[in-house]
C-alpha cells in the first residue's frame, strides 16, 4: 500500500491534469466567444469570468493541500474535490449556454 505522502502526490498530479484539461477547454470557449457576436460577446465573457473564478479556488485548494500536513490533507482533499465539483459543473453549464447560441 501506497504511503499518505504518495498517495498525496498522485492525487495532487490527477487534479492538476484535470485542472490542465479543463483550462485547455476554457481557452478553446475563449476563441468561441472572441469570434461571437457583439451582443453575445458579453454573456460568454461573464461565463468565462465565473469559469475562472472557479479555476482560481480550484488551483488555491490544490496548493492548500500541497502545503497541508499529514493530518490535514484528508481534509483540505474534500475542499479540492467539492472546487472541482462546482468547476465541472459550471463548466458543463457554459458549454451548453454556448451549444445553444
Amino acid at each position: 500500500m501506497a504511503n499518505q505522502p504518495d498517495q498525496q502526490q498522485v492525487y495532487r498530479e490527477k487534479v492538476q491534469a484535470e485542472l490542465n484539461l479543463l483550462n485547455a477547454q476554457v481557452d478553446e470557449m475563449k476563441a468561441k466567444a472572441a469570434q461571437a457576436q457583439a451582443d453575445t460577446n458579453i454573456q460568454y465573457n461573464s461565463l468565462l469570468e465565473e469559469l475562472q473564478t472557479r479555476q482560481v479556488a480550484v488551483q488555491m485548494r490544490l496548493e492548500e493541500l500541497q502545503a497541508a500536513s499529514q493530518d490535514a490533507w484528508e481534509d483540505i482533499k474534500i475542499g479540492v474535490e467539492a472546487a472541482w465539483l462546482d468547476l465541472q459543473q459550471s463548466f458543463q453549464n457554459a458549454v451548453a449556454k454556448f451549444d445553444q447560441k
